[in-house]
């Protein structure tokens, strides 16, 4: 092994799990009671998103003309054969009663445990790669050292809503052991990673958590259990895309049709968690938009218009109800839209019974409501922007029978910038944003978290890449009004990808809180992207190393920490960031960036973030 290799897993081995396994005998910015004569660390909660755990069969069913039957432990979610081969089979292992979520009566499947529950849906050697998920992200760890109990994986049915993964499977008790075992055993609170639909489960975890702890003690278990939280990619709005899953289906990229993806979806409880809503503020009481201050934070655009089935206009004897109708954000989470489409159409019929049961009429609380901030004493929101996302769609009459009686007539994106633009190429009647989403999850949505920032937030925008700080640009003290958004409307390079850095550390006493926006890096992709670990491993050791002096790792520079840092500078035709990086072909590289690789460094390529 080269000497730069050597030294750079000797690093990373140290601080990556951002912090998980770091050993300190004090630590800046930590408070004392949480460390132990220096021997206490920090422990990951990883909660994953939607279809992101591997479902297990727990029966017997025979396929017939097939060999492929279902036994137990026989991976459901995700076996590709099978949902080729056997896909009546398969749907019945899937499918869910939709009215009480109960296991189909010849078929049962459960959630995997542990880590490699939520590394590849459907393991193989092609299938693996195309449905891997935290693979990767865990492989890191391994490579450089990282213990083994120190990462720990939350797995959950995502099928069920938040009430019924409590009732059936007791998840949300379960979670709380982990944490309180993860304390006993590792000396130190959690770290919690989540990734899209996982926030909104690791939400209702903390409302139930209040149910279960005594008022005075709820805040003293959160410091004492968990550190930090990191949402990455968190629908906090919501999404249309579940809308679409709802009335249209959505496939996931499997060979089944959109009709039968709608079935299926229709029995998932959990389909409703990330519908859009909105801020429920009447309109006068918006906020307004505002260079480096307050956005307009309602939708775009209508997310829903319906062109009326002919049928259901004949039925009327009063014909006064317009042939299209409009549903905002707001009459989508209210259940207005399904309620009036229910008319006609019985998965929207059936999509109410279950917002009512699971969402509008939860003792605990409604999950389609804005948040507010965790309690928590470290929250870090990071996403990707400027990517083509749907905001809304306008549906027609198919003429085909249920499930396939709906066609999309036309989507509306939002594009790089925040500006609007249809399939069809017409004109959108809509406003259009600052920003546009992470190809799944609007901008809208992702960015609700910039209204937890204090009043007064700085702002650092700085290349993707590792870079020498010749292209940063930062703005102190920006005056932010609480529950509003903050825009920065700083220059941009359209062959860089930046990140976008809005920070707080004294808006409320002992705690910080983040938002983080990178360029171009999608919603799938977000806990893949080596741009997202290397600035999370560095915050979270600054936060527990003893020469930190700042609240927040400094974003002035970032040096080359691995070989994949380095790239060549095709302008000056040699590697760039030579102080740091060299040109060394190794037999296999394929193109000339591969060939520059790291030279030996020094403590001091570190310590100069801290």
């Amino acid at each position: 092994m080269n000497k730069s290799k050597s030294f750079s897993q000797a690093w990373w081995c140290i601080i990556l799990l951002l912090g998980l396994g770091l050993e300190s005998a004090s630590a800046a910015g930590v408070d004392p009671k949480l460390w132990r004569s220096g021997d206490q660390k920090f422990s990951g909660v990883i909660i994953p998103g939607f279809a992101s755990t591997r479902l297990r069969s727990w029966s017997l069913l025979d396929c017939p003309f097939s060999p492929l039957d279902f036994n137990p432990l026989d991976p459901v979610w995700l076996d590709l054969r099978k949902v080729i081969s056997v896909p009546q089979c398969w749907m019945k292992c899937m499918m869910l009663d939709p009215y009480n979520q109960t296991d189909h009566p010849e078929c049962k499947s459960r959630p995997d445990s542990g880590v490699s529950a939520i590394t590849e849906m459907d393991p193989g050697y092609f299938t693996g790669p195309l449905s891997s998920v935290w693979k990767e992200w865990v492989s890191w760890c391994v490579e450089f050292g990282v213990d083994a109990e120190s990462i720990v994986a939350a797995p959950y049915d995502w099928r069920l809503a938040g009430p019924v993964l409590e009732e059936r499977d007791l998840y949300f008790h379960r979670l709380r052991l982990t944490f309180e075992t993860l304390r006993k055993l590792r000396g130190g609170p959690s770290l919690v990673f989540a990734h899209s639909l996982g926030n909104n489960v690791f939400r209702y975890f903390l409302e139930w958590l209040k149910q279960e702890v005594p008022p005075k003690l709820y805040t003293t278990w959160i410091d004492d259990h968990i550190f930090t939280y990191h949402a990455l990619g968190a629908p906090f709005l919501g999404a249309p895309d579940a809308l679409k899953g709802v009335l249209s289906g959505v496939t996931f990229g499997l060979p089944i049709s959109e009709g039968t993806a709608r079935i299926m979806l229709g029995t998932f409880s959990s389909g409703l968690w990330m519908l859009p809503f909105s801020d429920n503020k009447p309109l006068s009481q918006r906020n307004t938009t505002k260079t480096e201050g307050l956005v307009a934070p309602d939708w775009p655009v209508n997310v829903l218009e319906v062109d009326m089935p002919t049928s259901a206009l004949a039925a009327l004897a009063n014909y006064t109800v317009p042939i299209q109708r409009f549903y905002s954000a707001q009459k989508i989470s209210d259940g207005t839209s399904f309620k009036e489409m229910g008319e006609f159409d019985p998965q929207a019929k059936l999509a109410f019974y279950q917002l009512k049961k699971y969402y509008l009429d939860n003792p605990l609380f409604n999950p389609l409501t804005p948040w507010e901030r965790p309690p928590i004493k470290n929250v870090f929101c990071m996403y990707g922007i400027n990517l083509k996302t749907e905001v809304g769609y306008q549906l027609s009459p198919s003429g085909k029978p249920y499930p396939d009686n709906w066609i999309i007539k036309d989507v509306i994106y939002e594009t790089d910038g925040g500006s609007l633009q249809t399939r069809s190429g017409l004109d959108v009647d809509g406003k259009g944003g600052v920003a546009s989403g992470d190809s799944t999850v609007p901008y809208h949505s992702l960015s609700w978290c910039k209204r937890w920032l204090g009043p007064r937030v700085n702002i650092t925008r700085a290349p993707q890449t590792a870079h020498e700080g010749s292209d940063i640009q930062e703005v102190f003290d920006v005056e932010h009004e609480h529950g509003g958004d903050l825009v920065y409307n700083g220059s941009r390079d359209s062959r860089i990808k930046y990140i976008t850095y809005y920070e707080d550390a004294v808006g409320l006493a002992g705690k910080k809180t983040a938002v983080w926006e990178f360029d171009k890096i999608d919603h799938r992709n977000l806990v893949r992207s080596p741009v997202l670990l290397r600035e999370l491993l560095l915050e979270n050791v600054h936060n527990s190393h003893p020469q930190a002096v700042r609240s927040f790792v400094s974003k002035a520079r970032r040096v080359p920490l691995r070989d994949e840092d380095c790239y060549w500078d095709y302008s000056k035709a040699k590697c760039g960031l030579l102080d740091y990086c060299e040109y060394r072909y190794v037999f296999g590289d394929v193109h000339l960036g591969q060939s520059c690789r790291l030279k030996a460094s020094t403590d001091k390529d570190i310590l100069q973030y801290f």
